[in-house]
């Protein structure tokens, strides 16, 4: 009996004795968060210092946490926390979402599309956020301010069917996304709908606005039906407001509210105020002033200290490795035994017998190599149709404008490897650069995107006829490069820019002369007018604008950017169906609702650019006020109005052109007309220039006589009444409601 007794103490005992060490050792890996006796948890996430949910918990207001007793959840002002971070200064919330919902297209529903969100001491995180917007019939504003001054900007996404969509992708196509600017504190979301979701209800019945973590927002089929009414989103913190010296990488310990404990240091915040980082070797919450602690790397494993008969040695902040009983460290620093010396010398033997061999075995992988480079470039170059332009190129021997096919290394050396700094424009189809050829020729190249392997010979049919395009207003083709999986086209370089650049950027602010305007319209005119007329086959743009117009060092213009130009059949009467492309702003809306191509698209498209040359505005801008983001649609309002001269640029105006400009004013209504059959062709827009241009100052011209346009686009049929910019009427507004839709920007 008495030696079970003691049999059954000593195992009591032992077990004392795990829970005393169990309980230790948790106590030496945990780490404080909070301050002394404050709750540091509220429905399961951490409120760690500077933050708190009780009085004397926080280190102010702005850091002050509230437990939400019914649900159980921490609250930040009216929004729930997800997480607090202490090491990345941020703090999730779910922020909640604007919509504007139709259960039918004439019955409002839910119609919050207002979403507030009012920061007054975080800053909204431009990193690790982004603005989207969800919807068929869609625009969304994210309003805001920066230096005392609103600002707006946003996205929108019209469709028409949910086939469209493309899942996972937020690209345009029933979503659409957009950054947010750096510092901002408080900000309105607003979701609307274009038509009251009349087409799009029954698979699309509402409007979203809302800003979400990156990569936390999947969008697919399914989220045009609903979405939470919350999404998750980051705020940055930091302590304090001071402000930093740019480029400062430590701050000062005497700030106001410098706040950070023992084995920590100070860094600047880029929104203002500092925040706090353990030192490295030390763990837990630098605002409390214990609160980071050593880490012992030998015990968590996180030191290098592996080698054989080494042993690792904990030292405050750090560590240091430590050679067993009898022995030392070598020059290498591994623990090796006085009598290791010969396995020293035999395993530097092996050591170069190995380095030989892997030489030899690099210069067999060169070599292996080069012939796979070769063997892939010729495959590119069949792929990309090489057989086929050769072929064709040995039926033009005689051409002095016959295509040249550049290597992947001319290109290469042309470009410095494809140097980032010889980059001079992006677009929705490919990079340009810069490019020096060996005879001192300067060109500009073109990555295109990957060509569709099914239209092989259309577009080697489309080199063809682009190198053999030989007019003063048109970047000429050089040559191409098929020996690559993206096919390179090479141009000419034209070095003064874009026309949107010349009468648009800032730092290129001038006063452009009238005449100087009229003669790059007309040269851009006869440019468009040799390509439907005078090409064989003839040639649709599809991209007209002023930033596709290129200026050379005489400011001659030169038409660019055939990426998305279609060649017309000989044979071809109709209109072409194609997918939808183009500039919002310039695109002509008949060919928007029809997906018909015809000629009197790229019509429409010069008509905006010739506003744009007369007024000096963008074809399209939200800094304008609501009533003049689109530039056709404010023009035409402003010619039925009878303010023309309102609404010109400055100082291009006088007695002796004055009837000039309401003539070439009079031409880009009838560019703009909505149906394509009642607008003129290039070839007659360019003649109307060029008799304009000849036009003498002192002659008098009738402007009444070719003015009925603007009544046609206006609201009312081409045969009703005869509109004069010298003469207001009053007419219906049907008609300048649906251009306003066809004209909304997509760059915002």
């Amino acid at each position: 009996m008495g030696f079970r007794f003691h049999k059954m103490l000593l195992q009591v005992t032992w077990v004392g004795v795990l829970l005393s060490v169990t309980t230790y050792a948790s106590a030496v890996l945990s780490y404080p968060s909070a301050l002394p006796n404050c709750q540091n948890s509220c429905g399961g996430v951490e409120i760690p210092y500077p933050f708190g949910m009780n009085q004397g918990c926080y280190l102010d207001e702005s850091f002050s946490i509230t437990c939400d007793n019914s649900t159980s959840q921490p609250m930040y002002g009216d929004v729930i926390v997800k997480n607090i971070s202490i090491e990345d200064h941020n703090i999730e919330i779910l922020a909640y979402t604007a919509r504007d919902c139709y259960n039918d297209p004439s019955a409002l529903v839910n119609n919050n599309n207002n979403s507030t969100l009012w920061s007054q001491y975080f800053t909204i995180s431009d990193t690790q956020n982004v603005f989207v917007a969800v919807g068929c019939d869609t625009y969304a504003y994210l309003v805001g301010s920066k230096n005392s001054k609103s600002f707006s900007l946003g996205c929108m996404s019209v469709c028409v069917d949910s086939s469209n969509v493309v899942n996972g992708s937020c690209s345009g196509i029933g979503c659409c996304q957009t950054k947010i600017p750096k510092g901002l504190k408080s900000i309105v979301l607003e979701a609307h709908s274009f038509k009251n979701h009349t087409n799009v209800w029954r698979f699309n019945p509402c409007s979203y606005a809302f800003i979400v973590q990156k990569d936390n927002f999947n969008f697919s089929a399914d989220s045009l039906q609903s979405l939470p009414g919350t999404m998750p989103m980051f705020l940055d913190w930091a302590i304090g407001n001071e402000t930093w010296v740019v480029g400062s990488k430590a701050c000062a310990v005497n700030t106001q509210k410098y706040l950070c404990g023992g084995n920590s240091t100070c860094k600047p915040s880029e929104n203002g105020g500092h925040f706090c980082l353990c030192k490295d070797g030390y763990r837990g919450n630098p605002y409390l002033k214990d609160g980071c602690r050593d880490i012992d790397e030998c015990k968590e494993g996180n030191n290098n200290c592996t080698g054989k008969n080494t042993n690792c040695a904990n030292d405050p902040g750090s560590y240091h490795c430590v050679c067993s009983v009898g022995y030392h460290f070598d020059d290498e620093g591994a623990c090796v035994h006085p009598s290791s010396n010969l396995a020293i010398k035999l395993a530097i033997g092996i050591g170069i017998c190995i380095i030989a061999m892997l030489v030899c075995s690099s210069w067999l992988y060169l070599i292996v190599n080069q012939r796979k480079l070769m063997k892939l470039k010729q495959r590119f170059f069949q792929q990309n149709g090489g057989l086929i332009l050769q072929q064709q190129l040995s039926r033009q021997d005689n051409s002095t404008n016959v295509v040249k096919i550049f290597t992947t290394e001319e290109l290469e050396k042309a470009t410095n490897n494809y140097d980032e700094n010889l980059i001079i424009g992006r677009g929705g189809f490919g990079i340009v650069y810069k490019g020096f050829l060996p005879d001192d020729r300067i060109v500009a190249i073109k990555k295109s995107k990957i060509v569709d392997e099914s239209q092989i010979e259309q577009f080697i049919n489309e080199v063809v006829v682009l190198s053999q395009i030989n007019h003063m207003n048109v970047v000429k083709l050089l040559g191409c490069c098929l020996e690559t999986q993206v096919p390179l086209l090479v141009y000419e370089f034209v070095p003064n820019g874009t026309l949107f650049e010349y009468i648009h950027h800032e730092s290129k602010v001038s006063i452009v002369a009238w005449e100087t305007r009229l003669r790059i319209a007309t040269e851009s005119a006869e440019a468009l007018s040799y390509l439907h007329s005078a090409a064989s086959p003839p040639i649709i743009h599809r991209d007209v604008k002023s930033s596709n117009i290129l200026l050379d060092d005489k400011h001659i213009a030169k038409v660019s950017d055939f990426g998305t130009s279609r060649l017309v059949p000989l044979d071809q009467t109709q209109a072409i169906a194609t997918m939808v492309q183009g500039t919002f702003g310039y695109l002509d809306p008949e060919y928007l609702h029809t997906s018909q191509l015809t000629e009197k698209s790229d019509v429409y498209s010069f008509g905006v650019v010739l506003v744009e040359l007369l007024t000096g505005k963008k074809a399209i801008s939200f800094d304008r006020p609501e009533e003049e983001r689109s530039l056709a649609l404010y023009f035409l309002s402003s010619l039925k109005e009878n303010r023309l001269f309102e609404v010109l640029e400055k100082n291009i105006a006088n007695e002796e052109n004055a009837e000039q400009l309401k003539e070439v004013s009079n031409l880009a209504t009838r560019c703009l007309r909505l149906t394509g059959e009642d607008r003129p062709n290039m070839k007659e827009v360019a003649m109307e220039l060029q008799g304009l241009r000849k036009m003498e100052k002192h002659l008098g011209v009738n402007v009444g006589s070719n003015l009925g346009e603007t009544e046609y686009l206006l609201g009312g049929p081409s045969d009703s009444r005869e509109y004069d910019v010298s003469n207001k009427i009053t007419t219906g507004y049907d008609s300048v409601k649906h251009h306003v839709m066809l004209a909304f920007d997509d760059g915002r």
